[in-house]
């Protein structure tokens, strides 16, 4: 009897694609107030999940999507960050 192993699903925020949890990149604001980007998806805080897609990343800076849901200022080196992860998984 095989039992089928449930994925976890996240929304992004810029598209409002549902899509398996390993498939996004997640940022993270600390109780401290600052903003990071989390790649393995397991820092504590309130977290925003977008896809691993570079037009999802200047869709969530072009409309501050990032900086509502996670109700802090969010740094250029956050975007660029995200762009590089996005850049260095596709050349993998």
């Amino acid at each position: 009897m095989s039992t089928n192993k449930k994925i976890p699903l996240r929304k992004c925020v810029a598209t409002g694609e549902m899509l398996p949890k390993k498939s996004m990149i997640r940022v993270v604001r600390s109780k401290e107030g600052e903003v990071s980007v989390d790649p393995t998806g397991k820092k504590s805080g309130r977290g925003a999940y977008v896809s691993k897609s570079e037009q999802a990343v200047e869709i969530a800076r072009k409309k501050n999507i990032l900086e509502r849901q996670l109700e802090a200022k969010i740094p250029d080196d956050v975007f660029e960050e995200l762009i590089k992860l996005i850049r260095r998984e596709s050349i993998l």
